[in-house]
C-alpha cells in the first residue's frame, strides 16, 4: 500500500484523520511543542486499519503536526517519562471564536493533550517503515501490545 498523507482544514477532515490514528501508540519522547514555529508535532506508530482484516495486522511509522498553535496543555501524562507509551484513542475539536478552537488528543487511561489553534491546519503522513503488529487492537480489553 502507498504511504498515506492527509490534510485537515476543518472538523470533518480532522475526524477522518482521527479515525486513521485510532489506536496509534506514541512515546512521550516523540511529542514536541515548538512555540517559536507555532507547531505541535508527534511521531506515532499507527495501526494500519485500511489494510483490511484479511491480512497480517501491521503498524506504520506516521508523523502528524498542527500549525498555527497558540498553546498546548497536558493532563494525565508524565512529560518527564520520555519512554512511556500512550495509546491514542481519538482527536476531537471544540470550536472557539471561529475559526479558532482547541483540538484534544485523547489517550487511554485518562491522558489528554489540548492544542489551541488559530484555525485547523493539521497534516498526517506515513513516514515509511511498516512492520507486523502482534495483534489487532480491541476496545473491549486493554491492549497488551506496545510499540
Amino acid at each position: 500500500m502507498d504511504l498515506l498523507k492527509l490534510v485537515a482544514l476543518d472538523q470533518d477532515d480532522l475526524t477522518v484523520i482521527s479515525m486513521h490514528l485510532q489506536d496509534a501508540v506514541v512515546r512521550v519522547g516523540d511529542i514536541a511543542y515548538l512555540p517559536k514555529e507555532r507547531r505541535f508535532a508527534i511521531v506515532a506508530r499507527r495501526f494500519d486499519w485500511e489494510a483490511g482484516s484479511d491480512v497480517q495486522p501491521q503498524r506504520r511509522l506516521t508523523g502528524m503536526h498542527f500549525e498555527h498553535v497558540k498553546a498546548v496543555r497536558v493532563r494525565g501524562i508524565d512529560r518527564n517519562d520520555k519512554d512511556a507509551v500512550l495509546d491514542l484513542l481519538a482527536i476531537s475539536f471544540e470550536e472557539g471564536d471561529a475559526p479558532s478552537g482547541t483540538a484534544t488528543l485523547i489517550f487511554a487511561e485518562g491522558g489528554a493533550i489540548q492544542v489551541d489553534v488559530d484555525c485547523i491546519e493539521m497534516q498526517m503522513k506515513d513516514l515509511g517503515p511498516v512492520w507486523a503488529a502482534e495483534s489487532r487492537p480491541s476496545h473491549n480489553e486493554p491492549s497488551a501490545e506496545r510499540i
